[in-house]
This record gives C-alpha cells, structure tokens and sequence, in this order.
C-alpha cells in the first residue's frame, strides 16, 4: 500500500494523496534525485496483475513522455517498483476545468477562447507527434495558479481504449465522438469533437446530451442534435456558435480538417466575434426521397458489437490536484459493454425498418398506383388521351401557416396562433433546456401548411424535472451507484474519511439525500475511506524529564512509548537522552514516541586501603636534615604517588592513609627521598567498594 514517507524506485517519496479514481491514485511526490515536487500515478493492483494492460499502458505513457508542449502536462517518467506501476508527470498547482466551469455556471465568451486556444495548441503539438488523446474533456484539463492551461493524460487513453476493462474504468460518455460511441475508428478529428462539446459545456454551463443512462446518451451522440448555443443565449456571438457546431459535426469530413485550422478561427473570433465567417461542409445526402442516411453510417452502427473495441476509459484524473486528478475521472455517467450490444441491436432494427420502408415504397409505386390489386403493365396498343371528367365539387377546408412559436411563452404563442387562425391543442413535458412556460416543439412545425381544421399539438415546457435524492449512505458504492442511476442521476464518485462508516461504504451524497434536484444532475457518491488520518510533528524531547515529555507529547496529539534507561556522562539522571522519532518527523496522530532515560554516570569500582600505613623506616639521620619525600604505590603494573611532601627528621615515623587502589591485588609502597629510594618497600592489600 502507498504512504506518505514511502520511496518508490529509491528516487520519489511520496508526499501525500491528492486524488484517486477508477483506475489509479495521484500522489504528491518529492524526486530526490532532481530535488523537485511531482505527481505519480500508481495503477491499482486489479489493472497491475493485467500484463497486457501494463504493456500497453507503458507504451503509451513512453510515447507521451516524448511530448513536451507548455499546454500539456508533461510525462517525465515510467517505471515499477515492487509491482507498483507508475507515472510520473510535471505536477501542476491549480483546479480542472469541470470545477472551474461548475464554480462559475459558465464562462465568459473570453474566457473560453482563451482556454479553448490553450487546449487546442495542446492537442495540435500531440497531433503533430501522431498521438491522439482520445478522452479531451474538462476533468482532464487543469488550469494553474497562474493561469496555464495544461491538458493531461495523453497517449494514455489508448491504453485503456485497446484493453478489455471493467466499467469502473470507463470513461465519460457526454464527451465522446460518434465514432467512438459507434465503436469505431478514433483519430485526431475525434479530440476536435470532444473539444467542441467542452467548448459547448464552457459557453452555456451544461453538456449538450443527457439522458437517463449512458445507452441513451451515446444514441444522441450518434443521431441527437444538440439544441444551439444561440437559442440558449443570444448573447453569444454567431461566429462562436458556429465554430462550436463545426466541431460538433457527427461526420469527421464535416468538422475542421486539423486543429490549426480550428485555432485560427478561434483567433478570428476574438478579433471579429460577430462576422458569419466559418463555412460549415454541407451534408452528403444519398439520391432518395425519402432516406437521409448513408449504408456506410449503418455499418459504422452494426460494428459497434465487437468485444475487443470498449468505447470509453478514465485514468483518473487527481481530484484537482489536482484538484481539483485526477481526476478523473468516474465523474460522469460511465458505460460498460452492453452499450455496444444495444447499439448493434439498434443498427439492426434500423436497418430492418429502412428496409421495409423501400419495399413499401416499391409496392405504392408499381403496385398501388392503379387502384387495382392487379399489377399495371406497359401496353402495347397506342395510348389514346381521353379528357378528365369534371370531379364533383368538394368542400375542402383552407389551408393555413404553422407560425413559429418555439421559445416563445405560452401567452405569445396563442395569440400568434390565433392570429394565423391555427387550431391548437397544449400539451407539457418537462426540459433541461428551455425554460418553464416556454414553447418547445409544434406538430407540425413551423412553416408548413396544413388545413384549417387541423390542430396544432403545442409542446409546452414544465421546465427541469425535480427528482428527490435517494438515501444510500451505508451503502457499497456499486449498489449506491446502481440505484442513483435507476432514480434518473448521473453519479461522480470521490472519498471522505469518516469514523463511523466503514471503509467501501457511501458517507454521504452531494447535494444531500432527500434534497430535490434536476433529473440527469450528477451527484457525488462519497466513499468512506475509514477514520481520517491527520499527521503532527514530533516535538523535541531531549533534556526534559519523563513527566514533562509525556506532557509535551500529549499536546501534541502523540502519547509516550517503552521507556528505556541508560547511564550517561553528559545528561544528569532522570533526564531524556534520545527518542524514537527524530525531532520534527511527520507521524500519524497517536503515534506511539519511545525515549531513553538518563542514570547519570556510571558507577565506578573503586579498591580501598583500609587502615593506616605507617612508614617508620626514617631516611634522614639528623634533625636539621630535609629532603621531598615521594611515596610510590606499584600494583598490577600500574603505579602512582600516594604522598610527596617536605620533610624532616621529625616527620618519622611516617602515616599514611585512605590510598586507592587498582584492583584487589596487594600493592607495595616505596619511598624515596629527592628522587633516590630509600629503605625497603611495604606491601599493603586493597579491597573493593561501590563508590
């Protein structure tokens, strides 16, 4: 397991966790060899014990370390460690776009082209080295403290996108290419797309499909057409909304042939943001009356089966690092396989249908045309042209104009339909989009001529629909999410510790269970990674006594360990002398802090001579002789002067007493007298004491 103050590969010590999601955790870490912070991306062990995956995934993330662009956040390294495999990239201090976009609502007109641009030079330096992102979406662009924009993970997405993997680690289905959602080829106009739906997402604060599941969502993608940033906002100028459909085009010809083309209208709008200046290519419509749609479109949908092409993929993204990581990531509605399945049923049907359709027309042209049940057949007499016969008068009622009333409250509409003389009937459905009492659609639409007698169904809109929150707190996270998307939600996962759910379990939702909000609104599912582990410095206990630096631990949230003792010279007893955790070393809350107690000096043996030495030989002959009397103790090949004095005639007989010894051994005593000795030595024995 990964924890602060672990080293990976002996270069990169791990700081903290800044984000986590489906497939790997973001660490903050310190590279000691080029002494700089970093972020490492530790795959999880279920995508570890994979050897394909890994492969693929090193592969890629070595082809993204070629990148160096400064709107990308660079690959610096790829490497394992123990069966960690990680990445390690440039470490970038700010938020992710999504939460940049869903603090403000949505941006201003500005603020998009300019992020847009700096996402845009990233991809086009990707481009340029053959690297296709596949996963452009705000959760995988970060914008730095001062303002950079950097878009991440690339070349990783084709790691996850060519490897058969769990839904966990499938990625965001409102940001997808219809090619992708197909199943299909995926390249460089597929980032175009998904760039267009961030583009779109930025301008008007909310992604241009939803649905109630990822099946639903993918369709739109394929066949939906996205309501006009205009008709949400008509304050937003043309030449935007016009590049942002461009992007948004379903076929790859019809949208910017590469990104610089794409940059230089961004940079044109800035300048002229309301000259109609971006051409659209008009759309390929097959020779048919009544068919608009390509064989090759239907193949592209019945491909959508094959097992070995999953659609999506998320490599976490941290949490924002970064904040904002990560991530990734799990944030959005995620699909799994059966989406394909259901897109190839679909292509299917839709081929059936179209297929009955021409049969249909068939038998009305050559068939029904006569008015008999017997086939018309060429005749080969010469035709004769007879005369119409006069039909009989008919009172057929006359025909009016559908007014356009989409938009336009309800109160505008009836009086512009009466105004045409239009019959209507009201009928009201709930929309993301177009504000409550508002016209959505009419049936027939506008424009069209239909008798006068003929109603009009007018679509009125109740506005967003309000769901009430399920309450899944306690709850596994897969059961939380399966019943949070039953209820109509998209679901985002993220962690928080708590001491009372255990870890794996839903904390709590965001908003809150029980709180009404927009169906198809995303809520955060939190996960319980256990009781929050908070980390404190280890105060300096040296010199404090055992009571004081029980004291000094206590207050800062750590508690004394095994107390050991130990004599010293240098600190009195009763004194700490070291401890355990080194003074100012990050530890958990409630470490254990071991410290070693003074005795003092250690005792010494110490060999006495117990009694009084007395020297009675006297080396002076007269009384008025003197001379430096020395007294030598020699024992166990040591030896030292016990006495050295001045002395006289009368000074003899000569005491002595309390002399040291070295051992217990005897010892002898010897005199001399102004360096000469005199008289014979004395043997005295010493014995042991504690002093």
């Amino acid at each position: 397991m990964v924890r602060p103050g672990m080293l990976i590969s002996d270069r990169y010590e791990i700081i903290e966790k800044v984000g986590t999601g489906g497939m790997a955790d973001v660490y903050k870490a310190k590279c000691h060899r080029l002494n700089r912070f970093v972020a490492i991306k530790v795959l999880k062990a279920e995508y570890s014990e994979d050897e394909n995956f890994v492969e693929k995934f090193r592969g890629e993330a070595q082809s993204a370390a070629g990148l160096s662009h400064p709107n990308i956040v660079n690959v610096y390294d790829v490497g394992d460690d123990d069966g960690l495999h990680y990445i390690v990239m440039e470490l970038v201090e700010g938020i992710t776009l999504k939460s940049f976009i869903e603090r403000k609502g949505k941006l201003d007109v500005k603020e998009v082209l300019g992020i847009s641009i700096q996402i845009a030079q990233g991809m086009e330096a990707a481009h340029a080295n053959h690297i296709v992102h596949r996963d452009i979406k705000p959760q995988n662009i970060i914008i730095s403290r001062e303002g950079k924009v950097k878009v991440t993970d690339f070349g990783i997405a084709k790691a996850a996108t060519s490897n058969t993997i769990t839904s966990n680690a499938m990625g965001s289905v409102h940001y997808i290419s219809p090619e992708q959602a197909r199943g299909g080829y995926s390249d460089d106009k597929s980032d175009i797309y998904s760039l267009g739906i961030t583009m779109y997402e930025m301008l008007s604060g909310r992604v241009p499909f939803t649905g109630e599941n990822t099946i639903s969502v993918a369709l739109l993608h394929i066949q939906g057409e996205a309501a006009s940033l205009r008709d949400l906002d008509p304050t937003i100028p043309i030449s935007i909304d016009k590049i942002v459909q461009k992007c948004m085009q379903k076929k790859p010809e019809r949208r910017y042939p590469n990104v610089s083309e794409l940059i230089k209208d961004l940079r044109l709008a800035i300048t002229n943001p309301n000259d109609d200046f971006v051409k659209i290519p008009p759309m390929v419509i097959v020779d048919s009356p009544t068919i608009h749609i390509s064989d090759d479109e239907i193949n592209h949908i019945k491909s959508a089966s094959k097992e070995n092409q999953n659609i999506y993929h998320d490599l976490d993204e941290p949490e924002e690092a970064e904040d904002d990581k990560e991530d990734d990531e799990d944030d959005e509605e995620d699909i799994d396989p059966k989406v394909e399945k259901m897109l190839h049923i679909g292509g299917a049907v839709v081929g059936v249908v179209l297929v009955g359709l021409i049969v249909f027309i068939i038998f009305k042209v050559f068939i029904g045309g006569s008015g008999s049940d017997k086939p018309v057949l060429p005749s080969a007499e010469p035709s004769v042209t007879q005369e119409a016969a006069p039909s009989p008068a008919t009172s057929e009622a006359p025909s009016v104009n559908v007014p356009d009333v989409v938009g336009k409250s309800l109160e505008e509409a009836k009086t512009l339909l009466e105004e045409a003389k239009v019959k209507y009937t009201i009928e009201n459905e709930y929309s993301s989009f177009v504000k409550a009492g508002n016209v959505i659609s009419t049936d027939p639409k506008a424009g069209e001529e239909i008798p006068s007698d003929k109603e009009v169904v007018v679509t009125v809109s109740r506005g967003t629909q309000k769901l009430e929150v399920p309450n899944v707190a306690g709850k596994s996270v897969e059961d939380a999410v399966r019943e949070l998307e039953a209820a109509g939600f998209a679901v985002k996962k993220d962690t928080a510790n708590s001491d009372s759910v255990e870890e794996g379990k839903v904390v709590y939702t965001e908003p809150k269970a029980g709180s009404e909000t927009e169906k198809g609104a995303t809520i955060t599912v939190f996960e319980s990674l256990g009781a929050e582990v908070k980390y404190v410095y280890v105060p300096d206990l040296t010199n404090q006594t055992q009571a004081d630096a029980e004291s000094r631990l206590k207050s800062s949230n750590l508690v004394l360990g095994k107390v050991r003792y130990k004599n010293s010279d240098t600190y009195k007893e009763g004194k700490v002398i070291d401890q355990t955790y080194s003074v100012n070393s990050k530890v958990e809350e409630g470490t254990a802090i071991g410290v070693t107690i003074s005795l003092g000096p250690k005792k010494k043996a110490v060999y006495k001579y117990y009694g009084d030495a007395v020297v009675t030989y006297n080396p002076f002959d007269f009384e008025d002789e003197s001379g430096k009397v020395e007294i030598i103790l020699s024992q166990s090949g040591h030896s030292k002067t016990v006495y050295s004095e001045e002395c006289t005639y009368g000074d003899f007989p000569l005491p002595l007493s309390d002399i040291e010894g070295y051992d217990e051994s005897n010892g002898t005593l010897t005199m001399y007298v102004d360096g000469e000795q005199r008289g014979d030595s004395i043997s005295i024995s010493f014995t042991k004491v504690e002093q």
